[in-house]
């Protein structure tokens, strides 16, 4: 069974700063993965959904999400969705089953009046948030029960259709940069990175 606990530390050195959203995330990701019965991810055997967006409040997260399951943008097993909503998806690729998992409304909304957002809102950064205001938050958070915070659907079916890696690499004619094949685009007869396509239309 995965337990948040026996994945502070790493997340805490992860993530760089204390919060209550990134043990949240550390929570939230143990009863996804409980849930499917799966082991992290070494490589791309599992895949997850963030629908989380930028510079939201609580975004954090992620972070805690990505240290429990192994699904990291270094191994593209991970893609945010940008609905700007507290919840993802977990899938299995190998047999095809998912899980979603949100935070209850309530939940969330009781969350964004604690002082610490209540800091953040001032315009203090999150490490220079008092100790002795966000110790407790991260206490309360990794000892709360899943049914206090946490909506988890029912395991069902998904159909995630994995992509070969690409493994060979061309020269941009313009910059000379290694450039992955799938990202060359052509112009004009060259074959050419995004950067110095996008020069090349605005002349």
């Amino acid at each position: 069974m995965f337990e948040a606990k026996d994945f502070f530390d790493l997340g805490l050195k992860f993530h760089g700063h204390k919060c209550p959203a990134m043990p949240l995330g550390l929570k939230a990701a143990c009863a996804a993965m409980n849930t499917l019965g799966v082991e992290r991810a070494k490589d791309k055997e599992l895949m997850l959904l963030a629908e989380t967006a930028d510079n939201h409040a609580a975004g954090c997260f992620v972070d805690g999400l990505m240290t429990v399951t192994g699904c990291t943008y270094g191994k593209s097993n991970i893609k945010k969705l940008y609905y700007g909503k507290m919840a993802f998806t977990l899938i299995d690729v190998k047999n095809k089953k998912a899980v979603r998992v949100s935070l209850k409304p309530k939940f969330f909304e009781k969350m964004l009046e604690s002082p610490f957002i209540a800091e953040r809102k001032k315009g203090i950064a999150p490490q220079d948030v008092a100790p002795e205001i966000v110790d407790p938050l991260i206490e309360r958070v990794l000892n709360l029960k899943e049914e206090d915070f946490l909506d988890i659907s029912p395991v069902f079916n998904y159909d995630f259709k994995k992509t070969p890696g690409v493994m060979d690499v061309d020269f941009c004619d313009v910059c000379g940069e290694a450039v992955f094949i799938d990202r060359l685009k052509f112009i004009d007869g060259k074959q050419v990175c995004i950067p110095c396509s996008e020069k090349l239309t605005q002349k």
